[in-house]
């Protein structure tokens, strides 16, 4: 890992707490989030162990006993997901002293595997976080080209070569511990396709196709996508409002910078001229404002509205048991009042809801935009909107 000054994470208030009341904390996200970063620095007293080594996968599942009797408490168990099996042993320990809070602190890369374990082994006897690249508001040089993941950040003209490299480990360490996929290429073209689709509703036969495999497949590879944190599927509102409604989620990319890596933009210009500035600029959204939920210790809650005669909203967050935020995304730099035509009409049409509307645009060079746009609509930039958001919870 590159030598980096730490950057405070927002999640930490929260974990320090969980420290004080479960015995263990497990966090999960992508690779190279920051989760081994965060807890050095957050709990600098643990033990430290790698369960990733082939000697160690080995030493671990032939004795898993004698390897936790070998090492002091507290400790940091890193990528457990390789060892699911050592979570029933950690819970025999943790059950033999159940008084003593914030001896174990484990991380994994893969979500699924790793939360079946917990909820097996560690139910009741572990607090769960999720930790996904650096957002805006935790380190300023998160951009919409770049995206959050801390290498990149932190040595931004490097990005190429780092995320070649990150895909393709990827796909040797993740994509192969989840699945039984052979045909790694082909998972690669995938990538790509669905970096193209990105922002659009899921349609899995349109991306089966130029692959030549069928809609089960694509349907795992999209599981292993979520599984391993590289993915946000977005649902559709489930409150329909009287209207008929479009089922099929929207899909975005978890980190802009990987995105754009894949569809092949390297520079601003570049987006600037591209067709999927509009889905890049959506994606850092959707991002954001999931960070900023999991961050505080909320749950995620991250919605779309399309009914079927075209109406489209392209968020909506829900904000206590009657609030709703409508949002739109929009790439310009300049702010037009039609923007906020479809955040009218559906706010017109909702009842019971206690309803703000907002529209979210790129900072212009004569700095942040803070504005109404229309009655009961701003205009706010990325940076703005999630103070609000933040100051809600």
């Amino acid at each position: 890992m590159l030598n980096m000054k730490y950057v405070k994470r927002t999640i930490e208030k929260e974990m320090l707490r969980a420290a004080k009341s479960f015995p263990a904390i497990i966090l999960t996200g992508p690779r190279r989030s920051g989760k081994t970063t965060l807890l050095l620095n957050l709990f600098p007293n643990c033990s430290y162990h790698l369960l990733e080594d082939p000697d160690v996968i080995s030493r671990v599942r032939s004795d898993p006993r004698s390897f936790l009797e070998e090492f002091k408490l507290p400790a940091i168990l890193d990528e457990v997901q390789n060892t699911p099996d050592i979570l029933n042993y950690i819970r025999a320990q943790i059950d033999r002293s159940p008084r003593k809070m914030g001896q174990w602190f484990l991380t994994g890369s893969q979500d699924a595997p790793l939360m079946q374990g917990v909820t097996e082994s560690m139910a009741g006897r572990a607090a769960i976080f999720n930790l996904l690249p650096f957002s805006v508001s935790e380190n300023q040089k998160v951009s919409l080209i770049k995206g959050g993941f801390p290498e990149v950040v932190a040595r931004p003209s490097t990005a190429r070569m780092w995320f070649s490299s990150y895909v393709q480990t990827y796909l040797e360490r993740d994509v192969r511990g989840v699945s039984s996929i052979r045909d790694l290429s082909t998972f690669r073209r995938f990538l790509s396709i669905l970096a193209s689709r990105c922002g659009n509703i899921l349609n899995r036969t349109d991306i089966a196709a130029p692959l030549g495999v069928s809609v089960p497949t694509i349907s795992e590879w999209l599981s292993i996508l979520e599984i391993t944190g590289q993915i946000i599927m977005v649902p559709p509102y489930f409150d329909n409002f009287g209207k008929r409604l479009v089922k099929s989620p929207k899909i975005y990319f978890v980190d802009s910078g990987l995105l754009l890596h894949l569809l092949g933009i390297a520079s601003e210009a570049m987006l600037n001229r591209s067709p999927f500035l509009g889905p890049a600029f959506e994606t850092f959204v959707a991002s954001e404002i999931l960070k900023t939920q999991i961050n505080s210790g909320r749950p995620k809650a991250l919605y779309y509205f399309r009914d079927q005669q075209g109406l489209e909203v392209d968020f909506i967050v829900p904000e206590g048991d009657r609030g709703l935020l409508l949002v739109e995304a929009k790439a310009s730099r300049t702010v037009k009042p039609q923007m906020a035509d479809s955040l009218i009409r559906l706010s017109n049409a909702v009842s019971n809801y206690d309803v703000e509307c907002v529209v979210l645009h790129r900072p212009s060079k004569e700095g942040p935009v803070f504005s109404s746009l229309r009655p009961g609509v701003k205009a706010l930039t990325i940076g703005r909107f999630l103070e609000r958001l933040r100051s809600r919870f």
